[in-house]
């Protein structure tokens, strides 16, 4: 590991723990607990706010922000593959915001990061099978994030329409399938509806807030998104 690198790993380490000797640094990076203290010793020169001493620990100072762009190249990698297959399979809105961060992220890195963006031989191709979704899949991210009620009229597997108030409290892709994880008012019980089934939805005037039994936290602990649809 460049030496760059690990000063920058020292760093998100630090953010992530309350307090870690160098001893748990040296270990966690491969390196002598004397190569630490010359690093931590160097980053508290550049301004960096960490705080402690040889044999108690380290500290990083709460609301320190990192320089944004110090990525490595698989960082980059995964970056750009992430949003090119958000570009290839989510909605036009979200499609275009990847396309935009990548294209801020390529402003700014250096040429030779750069360079592995623009030749990766990791490929997301635009052209594949999915099936067609008639609703806005961007206003359903919406309602999800600003905690809306949704009124649907949903098919089920067997071409069965009902019309459900839910309350969306995620999305999960499984390709090339999305599905609206629910509250359902109608069944008392979390439902997965498949975007595509929708045939017409309705954001309605109504918020809802966390409640026990009924969060995103309760059903993932009660279950996992097998990929099958609503009912």
């Amino acid at each position: 590991m460049r030496r760059a690198d690990r000063l920058f790993e020292i760093i998100q380490l630090l953010r992530r723990h309350k307090l870690l000797r160098a001893q748990d640094l040296a270990e966690k990076l491969e390196v002598s607990d004397r190569t630490i203290y010359r690093d931590i010793r160097d980053l508290m020169a550049t301004g960096v706010p960490i705080e402690g001493e040889a044999g108690v620990g380290y500290v990083l100072r709460k609301g320190y922000d990192l320089p944004p762009l110090m990525f490595r190249a698989d960082e980059v990698e995964a970056l750009t593959l992430g949003a090119r297959i958000i570009e290839s399979w989510a909605d036009p809105e979200l499609a275009e915001a990847a396309a935009s961060a990548l294209s801020k992220i390529e402003a700014v890195i250096p040429d030779s990061l750069r360079r592995r963006m623009t030749d990766m031989t990791l490929i997301a191709p635009e052209a594949h099978w999915s099936e067609p979704i008639t609703i806005d899949a961007a206003e359903v991210r919406r309602a999800v994030r600003n905690r809306v009620k949704l009124r649907i009229d949903y098919r089920d597997a067997d071409n069965k329409q009902s019309e459900r108030v839910v309350r969306p409290l995620a999305i999960a892709f499984f390709g090339p399938v999305w599905l609206m994880v629910t509250w359902c008012e109608l069944r008392r019980d979390f439902r997965n509806f498949r975007l595509d089934r929708i045939a017409a939805m309705t954001s309605m005037d109504e918020t809802f807030r966390d409640e026990p039994g009924r969060s995103l936290r309760d059903y993932l602990a009660a279950t996992k998104p097998d990929g099958r649809g609503g009912c």
